[in-house]
């Protein structure tokens, strides 16, 4: 399998996981949106709780230039570590949420 391919797969794997987990109220849906044309992978919960309209993104992912960019991580899990845990060296994972100067602190890729 290439590296592109792996990638897509254990950004699937870690989305699917993540789809499993049960919302607080059944009127929540959990999806995934992909692109896998353009590389952009997204968690979102969408629905109501009691009279309140929820929907928002939970996990945005992309694949740029053969690495794979945490665009947005709304929850307090950490994916760049369980991306690691899939196969994906920390040197090809951008965590695009940070400013370019903070990146450079972390064991992850500047870009």
């Amino acid at each position: 399998m290439d590296k592109l391919t792996t990638y897509r797969t254990c950004i699937q794997q870690l989305l699917q996981r993540y789809q499993g987990y049960t919302p607080s109220t059944e009127e929540i849906e959990t999806e995934i949106v992909t692109d896998t044309k353009h590389d952009h992978y997204q968690l979102i919960h969408i629905g109501w709780k009691n009279t309140r309209r929820v929907y928002g993104c939970a996990f945005h992912l992309d694949i740029k230039q053969g690495k794979v960019w945490i665009q947005y991580n709304g929850t307090d899990c950490h994916i760049a570590e369980e991306l690691v845990e899939l196969g994906i060296p920390k040197e090809d994972i951008v965590l695009g949420f940070q400013t370019p100067y903070r990146r450079q602190f972390t064991e992850y890729a500047l870009n």
